[in-house]
């Protein structure tokens, strides 16, 4: 997840403004639906009047429909219609109010004023498109049609919410396409991370991504002649640091004296294995692909360490599924297992390694006192813990460099006067 942290933010910002803008819009559809209803009803406060003077001068129906038709308004008159429209409409606003009838009548005491309070409802319907007003009392009621006037039309705010929305969408894929090479460089970057020295970070845009590309193709050039340069070093310094060695081994044999024949075989054959080791962490630090990782068994590597190492027989145990398969550059890995055999044998109180499966990881166990500084200490070059042991201290970082190119790491545990090195 953490990968596509930059596009799940993106699209997250999109979400929440799609959320927000759609809440917006739906407020404000609500409320301008509502308005133009109110107003509407407002406009049309004369029907109510002309019903209140239908009922107060007891008109005639006929004189009725004449003061509505002077507006374009049209009476409901056939029942049935008007049991249909009471039925299915949909109510927009509904208002209660009294109509208030004074009459001038005489009596013994002389003229006096009658009022009649009536009650009446107003109610704004809308039915197939067209918008009526349900005017009622207690005695009657009336259905009444505008014919010039239409429901809200949706469209006044879906069309502008719609162009909002597509305008959103289009930029944000304006984004996603401008992040587009962000996601080619960084696979890029993982396979120059995996070895592959050759790939391009080149581009020919000019925004930010680009020149961020471009300079890191700039560093890779000078890298990768930086690499060439160390190899080609390390290379021709140990091949001719091979040719006096060979030499000096030759002479050593025409000495008189064994004594100093001994002594400079010694010294000639720590600088040959010295040189040797050079180059093998020379090759597993410029190791860049994995072309030579290939499926093996464990027992076979194992068995190419023991050999390797020239351990007798009775020093190595081994107890491990023969059918455990690992993917390995098969030199290298033999080499790191021959150097935890030699460290067994070389420092633990009875010269045994016991090779074994421990949860899942390969581990190799000697007895032994528990070593002296974490295990940091002696992962790093010429470091030893005993002077006096034949070694130039480059054992363990040789085998750590291995590990880490097998995406292992190196660990240690003490338990019961044991010491067990795990392959992790």
């Amino acid at each position: 997840m953490r990968k596509h942290a930059v596009l799940i933010t993106v699209l997250f910002a999109l979400a929440v403004t799609l959320v927000s803008v759609s809440a917006v819009f739906w407020k404000f559809f609500q409320l301008n639906k509502q308005n133009y209803i109110n107003n509407i009803f407002t406009k049309h406060a004369i029907i109510t009047q002309i019903y209140q003077q239908y009922q107060q001068k007891e008109d005639s129906e006929i004189m009725l429909e004449a003061n509505l038709a002077v507006y374009n308004f049209v009476l409901i008159k056939q029942k049935a219609d008007a049991t249909v429209i009471l039925k299915n409409a949909k109510t927009l606003k509904k208002k209660d109010f009294q109509n208030v009838n004074a009459s001038l009548l005489f009596s013994g005491n002389g003229f006096y004023t009658q009022r009649v309070v009536t009650d009446l409802s107003a109610t704004m319907l809308e039915f197939n498109k067209k918008i009526y007003f349900h005017i009622s009392s207690p005695n009657a009621s009336v259905i009444i049609l505008d014919e010039e006037l239409k429901p809200y039309k949706y469209w006044s705010v879906i069309s502008p919410y719609l162009l909002i929305i597509s305008i959103i969408f289009i930029s944000f894929i304006l984004i996603l396409r401008r992040l587009r090479p962000l996601i080619r460089l960084r696979k890029k970057i993982a396979l120059y991370g995996n070895g592959d020295m050759n790939i391009s970070f080149k581009t020919n845009g000019q925004d930010e991504i680009a020149l961020v590309a471009n300079e890191l193709e700039a560093t890779r050039q000078k890298i990768n002649i930086i690499l060439e340069s160390r190899t080609l070093f390390l290379r021709n310094i140990m091949h001719e640091l091979k040719t006096p060695i060979a030499k000096g081994t030759i002479a050593t044999q025409m000495l008189e004296s064994q004594k100093q024949r001994d002594r400079f075989s010694s010294i000639f054959g720590r600088l040959e294995s010295l040189v040797n080791e050079f180059a093998l962490i020379e090759e597993v630090t410029t190791l860049g692909d994995k072309t030579d990782f290939k499926e093996y068994r464990l027992v076979d590597i194992i068995d190419g360490a023991i050999d390797m190492a020239m351990a007798e027989s009775n020093s190595v145990s081994v107890d491990v599924d023969p059918t455990k398969k690992i993917n390995a550059n098969y030199r290298l890995y033999t080499t790191a297992i021959k150097n935890m055999i030699d460290n067994g044998i070389k420092y633990s109180t009875d010269a045994h390694v016991k090779i074994l499966i421990k949860g899942g990881e390969l581990a190799f166990e000697s007895k032994g006192a528990c070593i002296s500084h974490p295990l940091q200490y002696y992962i790093e070059p010429f470091t030893k813990d005993n002077p006096s042991k034949n070694s130039f201290g480059l054992g363990l970082y040789l085998v750590d460099s291995i590990l880490k190119a097998h995406a292992q790491v190196l660990a240690h545990e003490y338990e019961n006067g044991t010491n067990r090195f795990i392959f992790a």
